[in-house]
């Protein structure tokens, strides 16, 4: 009998090894689900999923220590179901550039076995009583397979719909959503977009223009998909307050994002290392334990402008931050013990 990894290694196409070669080969083979304490920011402790198997497929991202000091920065443990790795889009500070930095080919997406992480999921699916978001963007775009003759969206969606405790989320900048709305059932599935000021995404995004992205988010939000929304890195360009407020215009002229997560220029030093446009490094200037960030006060600015339009103007509380320092929680008045942020419940 082979194991779980040696079958899997060929990478055949998913269409290729259906339910009668996964019965005849995997019949056996134990999905383990390993468990960990971790305690979370109210100091309880509970025992959650750490991973399945090897954690290839699904694992929890706990590379953020439980924050103790003023400067340490505030990032949840969330579950990442790492369906693939890579983007097709070239942002100038993408982490993933230093991520994949021994990869030959770089960030060059790839698509993982879609028998194994259907193994890996459904054993999770079945298996795990306590109410999880797995997100598939973290080391990908969740979108960027969805010109293929199989779809993620349409492979993996159908598997949380078999259940309604655990969620799937995407996190995209891509436009391209077509099979999102063919799908029917969608309840267990998140869609969460990176949106950036018009000007900043000009200059250092390369994927789709902000305009098509929320074209997308509108349609996607008026399916009925919860629509979350990620504006991240917030960067201060001159006339930035006028470029971010634009693009909350035109977020709420177009759908209500369940929540929105803000979060602002940083980088590692493998990132700043592998780009090749390092313009947008002028505006680091602090240090922390998560790279180099915007000074302090500078974000405090940005962040604290942006929470009052968003009240003043639309009434709309639900913001969290990505990555912060619990100093910057504080000194907005945010308690970040109760945080609802872009990647959990």
């Amino acid at each position: 009998m082979k194991t779980e990894n040696e079958f899997f290694k060929a990478k055949r196409p998913w269409s290729k090894i259906k339910d009668q070669v996964i019965e005849n080969h995997l019949v056996g083979i134990r999905q383990k689900i390993y468990y960990k304490n971790y305690a979370s920011f109210t100091g309880a402790e509970k025992r959650l999923v750490e991973r399945i198997n090897d954690g290839s497929i699904i694992t929890r991202f706990d590379k953020t220590p439980q924050p103790k000091n003023s400067s340490d920065v505030v990032c949840p443990h969330f579950l990442e179901l790492k369906w693939a790795y890579g983007c097709p889009f070239d942002c100038s500070w993408c982490y993933l550039k230093g991520t994949f930095r021994f990869r030959p080919n770089g960030k060059e997406p790839v698509i993982k076995d879609y028998g194994k992480i259907e193994l890996h999921t459904k054993a999770f699916l079945e298996e795990v009583k306590a109410p999880e978001i797995l997100n598939t963007g973290e080391i990908a775009d969740s979108l960027m397979h969805e010109n293929s003759d199989e779809p993620f969206s349409k492979f993996i969606i159908p598997l949380f719909e078999s259940q309604s405790l655990h969620t799937v989320l995407f996190l995209t900048k891509s436009s391209n959503v077509k099979n999102l709305l063919e799908i029917e059932p969608h309840n267990q599935a998140i869609i969460s977009f990176s949106f950036n000021a018009i000007p900043v995404a000009k200059k250092w995004e390369k994927a789709p223009p902000i305009l098509k992205r929320i074209e997308a988010a509108k349609k996607v939000y008026q399916a009925g998909y919860e629509v979350r929304v990620r504006i991240d890195p917030m960067v201060p360009i001159d006339n930035w307050k006028e470029s971010y407020k634009e693009l909350l215009d035109l977020l709420f002229e177009n759908l209500a994002p369940e929540r929105i997560t803000l979060g602002s220029l940083r980088g590692l030093q493998s990132t700043i290392n592998g780009c090749s446009d390092k313009s947008w490094v002028k505006y680091l200037t602090e240090s922390s334990n998560w790279g180099k960030k915007i000074d302090f006060q500078k974000r405090f600015t940005m962040y604290s402008e942006i929470i009052e339009y968003l009240k003043l103007k639309y009434k709309y509380e639900k913001v969290a931050l990505c990555k912060e320092t619990i100093e910057m929680w504080n000194s907005l008045r945010m308690d970040y013990g109760k945080i609802k942020c872009n990647c959990v419940f």
